[in-house]
């Protein structure tokens, strides 16, 4: 598979893929009227999911873990797209022996390069969007992208460059439904605004599927990233994700619930070879 391929038609699941994705679009009165961006991400808090992705992977390593985990050889590398803090790709290391972390957010990279050094781990960072940067990148004996998937509306490109960096094994992980459906009853409730519930991992399956690839598939039981969180701050998250202004906090307090388990899934195929 190369992403120099010319004239590759796009599967009719990758066009329902982007036409799903393009319906989570917020409504542009809604989002003009947001006192903050809706998209902003703590570092902090990707930090944190990294260092409890490096307890886990002591206790019980997820299911995408060990599809990595058991494609690595001894001093192996690894390429996080999307990385964030590290939460992919840190807890591979050994057998990995280096990592190279792409990312957009310089926040996100330099939480990332300093885990890296303290854990005394290989490291390399380089910022910028996937595909636009593959072509800066070298290969690894793993390509891991975690909960990313539901950010790309172009997912031929973003996945053939995955497989085409992989020596090994590609490992993704994405929510069995889209991370925000989980906002669809406060959506509604403040602002009237019946969500999408499509695109779900079982969509994202079903494009790999249809380019070819060897697809392995495994649904599992994740504790949610704001499970341990103070409740101020989730409320004050979940009210940027909602567009609305801090004077609202108190009412949002008043309806949201604890965050539960999410279902996840884990997806994997043969790398591309180099």
């Amino acid at each position: 598979m190369s992403d120099d391929a010319p004239g590759r038609p796009a599967p009719a699941s990758a066009r329902r893929w982007r036409e799903d994705l393009d319906s989570w679009a917020i409504p542009p009165d809604i989002l003009a009227a947001a006192p903050d961006t809706p998209w902003a991400c703590p570092p902090g808090l990707f930090a944190r999911a990294a260092e409890e992705a490096l307890a886990e992977r002591r206790s019980a390593p997820s299911p995408s873990l060990q599809r990595a985990l058991e494609a690595l050889p001894d001093g192996g590398s690894v390429l996080d797209v999307g990385a964030g803090g590290g939460a992919a790709s840190l807890p591979l290391c050994p057998p990995a022996a280096s990592v190279t972390a792409v990312d957009q957010s310089p926040g996100m990279l330099t939480a990332f390069a300093e885990r890296a050094e303290q854990l005394k781990i290989d490291h390399a960072e380089v910022e910028g969007l996937w595909p636009a940067v593959a072509r800066a990148v070298g290969p690894a004996d793993v390509v891991v992208c975690h909960h990313v998937l539901y950010n790309v509306a172009d997912i031929v490109p973003f996945v053939v460059a995955l497989t085409d960096h992989a020596r090994q094994r590609v490992v993704v992980e994405i929510t069995a439904e889209h991370p925000q459906s989980s906002l669809n009853a406060l959506w509604r409730h403040f602002h009237g605004n019946v969500r999408p519930v499509r695109p779900t991992a079982a969509d994202a399956a079903a494009v790999l599927g249809d380019l070819g690839l060897d697809v392995g598939i495994e649904e599992f039981e994740a504790a949610p990233r704001w499970h341990d969180h103070d409740r101020a701050e989730l409320v004050a998250f979940t009210r940027r994700r909602l567009c609305l202004p801090p004077e609202r906090d108190a009412e949002i307090d008043a309806i949201l619930e604890p965050p539960g388990l999410r279902r996840s899934v884990a997806l994997w195929w043969p790398g591309g070879g180099w």
